[in-house]
């Protein structure tokens, strides 16, 4: 598999691209589980496949989701958290870091300039 991905215990269908950076992850612990995705199907990069889980004919996934439930064929599945940005968290928990100085010099410039 290329891209380099991991595909551990899985089925990949017929002209199914899996993408960049995806991991089937399949061990739990104690025992391990299969995947299978259909054929024709699209995943986005960077997705985690937390089986048992099964991807159905012609399905997509987004980038970056962790898919822990059956996706139904012809289905879009996103499974991320939506991005949330904490303003100022650099400067109050890494004070004195380069990044808490870059940040600083930053914010100071006007809008606009680089």
């Amino acid at each position: 598999m290329p891209h380099l991905s991991y595909v551990g215990d899985a089925t990949i269908g017929e002209y199914s691209n899996i993408g960049a950076a995806s991991v089937f992850v399949n061990y739990d612990g104690q025992d391990k589980h299969h995947t299978t995705v259909g054929s024709h199907c699209r995943t986005g990069s960077d997705n985690m496949f937390v089986a048992p889980v099964t991807v159905g004919d012609g399905a997509y996934t987004a980038a970056g989701s962790v898919i822990t439930k059956d996706v139904p064929p012809g289905s879009l599945a996103v499974a991320r958290g939506q991005q949330r940005n904490i303003e100022g968290w650099v400067a109050r928990k890494r004070p004195g870091s380069a990044a808490a100085k870059a940040a600083e010099v930053a914010s100071r410039k006007p809008e606009g300039e680089d």
